[in-house]
């Protein structure tokens, strides 16, 4: 490996691509510092602790265990000598509005049972869209999502071509599924994952039917202890390889260049030698650099499509819940009007799908004995107007709601409740129009389509994270540290 011994590096932003940057460039032999605008690492995977209770307040399903495995294994080490997991069954539980509920479980005889219910021959037919999914995955994460291809000419490669041509690379995903299951529910089913990605089954492009090999086939996973733990796990890692970190110190202004930046922050400045940013990409051009020194104008950012925000409840409550599922979805009989509210007719859902995350239906220690800990994620447009009013009466509508499709009345057993939305995921994370993920993965806004890793003004100063490639989500922002990594070797290693 190329060295960057005597290289100084500052790493803007704790979330999980800034810190496996930072592992990546520590291992390499750079002096590394990460600067963490909040009290803790992890970006959006923050955690709330409170009366008790302890809740993921972001990411909370641990999929694609393999890019964890491949993770450790680039430092000589395993998932396990730092975090356990157990495999849950089920993945996930679904309630439909109309009275249906389906359980996803890890095994795929029982799942096909299930789907044969609803269509025949639907079993074999899930069968032929995993062999399909699985395909995609092992050809697009080893060709297309390990390798950086920023350049329309890095795809101009006879070797790369023949490697695409058998994957489903347009379309939408709505196409995609409906050319192998009729029942509208199945299609649910099938395409729930892309509200992972930020996307809808209409703008969302066929490539990633491969999510379903990762959802039926590897597995959905809980690190004990929840995904702080992994978070804590890859700040323990960094810290053995020498990275620093500061908490509760946001940057304000990145000056200079490679040799000689200034990092300013409002507990005093730094001077590295490079600089990348895990902060949001539109927050870090459009405020923390000069309009000089910009790769993107304000027009550019306002034209992207944006991933949902989200509506979220933090409950702790008395007794059981053992209706729900750790992992539940809740779907309306026809989804369409949702993501229309989002992406179409930016507006609060009447008829929301949404999801619930009980973390202590697997894991005991997250609320106080006798009580249940779980928190309520509602997609929802960016943008929209996010006032006290507004919450309370969204609160009422969801609470009811889950009453009455999933048997659990939770109204009157509340002791613990904190509350997040649009205003927050502004503040906290610096995050555009208050989106919970970043950029959506439309078929414009995928591959080298995504805002680049090296910065196109100032040389020396890199990006990384969600709205880079390969995209949205922990495993992706893991693999967007090493390819940020990469670069910062290939030109100053």
């Amino acid at each position: 490996m190329e060295s960057l011994g005597g290289e100084s590096v500052v790493v803007i932003g704790g979330g999980i691509g800034g810190l496996s940057t930072a592992c990546y460039l520590a291992d390499a032999g750079a002096d590394v510092r990460v600067i963490e605008k909040n009290e803790q690492v992890g970006g959006r995977a923050s955690r709330l602790e409170r009366d008790g209770f302890r809740f993921d307040m972001g990411p909370s399903w641990y999929l694609m265990p393999d890019v964890f495995e491949r993770f450790f294994a680039d430092f000589g080490r395993t998932p396990s000598e730092y975090y356990e997991l157990t495999h849950l069954d089920p993945h996930y539980r679904i309630f439909f509005k109309d009275g249906d509920q389906v359980d996803v479980t890890p095994d795929i005889e029982r799942t096909k049972a299930v789907f044969e219910e609803y269509e025949e021959g639907a079993g074999e037919t899930l069968e032929r869209y995993l062999a399909t999914s699985r395909e995609n995955y092992e050809v697009g994460m080893e060709h297309f999502v390990y390798e950086d291809r920023p350049r329309l000419r890095d795809y101009l490669d006879i070797d790369v071509a023949r490697q695409a041509r058998g994957l489903s690379l347009l379309g939408s995903m709505q196409g995609h599924v409906e050319d192998y299951f009729d029942h509208p529910k199945l299609q649910q089913i099938m395409q729930y994952t892309l509200v992972f990605l930020g996307g809808s089954p209409t703008n969302t492009p066929a490539l990633y039917n491969l999510m379903s090999h990762v959802d039926f086939n590897l597995g959905v996973w809980y690190p004990d202890g929840g995904i702080g733990t992994v978070i804590d796990s890859i700040a323990e890692l960094g810290g053995e390889l020498g990275v620093e970190y500061d908490t509760g110190r946001p940057a304000t202004k990145i000056k200079g260049h490679a040799g000689g930046f200034k990092v300013e922050t409002q507990t005093g400045d730094l001077y590295p030698d490079l600089v990348v940013s895990n902060a949001d990409y539109a927050h870090t051009e459009q405020e923390l650099l000069s309009p000089e020194r910009r790769g993107y104008d304000a027009d550019y950012w306002e034209s992207r499509t944006y991933a949902p925000s989200a509506f979220l409840l933090y409950l702790g409550v008395e007794g059981d819940v053992d209706e729900l599922a750790h992992h539940t979805l809740v779907l309306p009989t026809e989804w369409d009007q949702h993501f229309d509210r989002i992406f179409e007719d930016p507006r609060w859902p009447d008829d929301p799908a949404y999801y619930i995350c009980v973390p202590s239906e697997t894991d005991d220690t997250v609320a106080p004995e006798g009580h249940s800990a779980l928190f309520i994620l509602v997609p929802i447009a960016p943008d929209l107007e996010d006032t006290p009013e507004i919450r309370d009466r969204y609160r009422d509508l969801i609470l009811a709601d889950v009453a009455a499709h999933t048997e659990t009345d939770l109204r009157g057993r509340i002791v613990f409740e904190e509350r997040f939305c649009i205003e927050d995921f502004a503040n906290r994370y610096n995050s555009y129009d208050g989106t919970a993920l970043g950029l959506a993965h439309t078929l414009r806004q995928t591959s080298l389509f995504r805002p680049p890793h090296r910065s196109k003004e100032v040389d020396g100063l890199y990006f990384v994270g969600g709205d880079t490639t390969p995209g949205i989500g922990m495993p992706m922002c893991l693999i967007s540290g090493k390819l940020t990594a990469e670069a910062v070797l290939e030109d100053h290693g």
